[in-house]
């Protein structure tokens, strides 16, 4: 019975912490472009020009 008074509280700390971090994400704009990764997957990179070494950050090649 002693359990419950200390296991409640925790359950109670541990959910309002999950809510404020699904609130926070909500604020944050986590949520907002749902569909956009699972779209640019499906993009075609071949039409973007290649990145040269200096603008990949790369050493270049010898």
């Amino acid at each position: 019975m002693t359990n419950l008074f200390i296991l409640i509280p925790v359950a109670l700390f541990l959910g309002a912490i999950g809510l404020l971090a699904f609130l926070w994400s909500l604020k944050s704009g986590q949520y907002d472009d749902l569909d956009g990764a699972a779209e640019r997957i499906l993009m075609d990179e071949a039409d973007e020009k290649p990145l040269n070494d200096k603008e990949r950050g790369t050493r270049p090649r010898s």
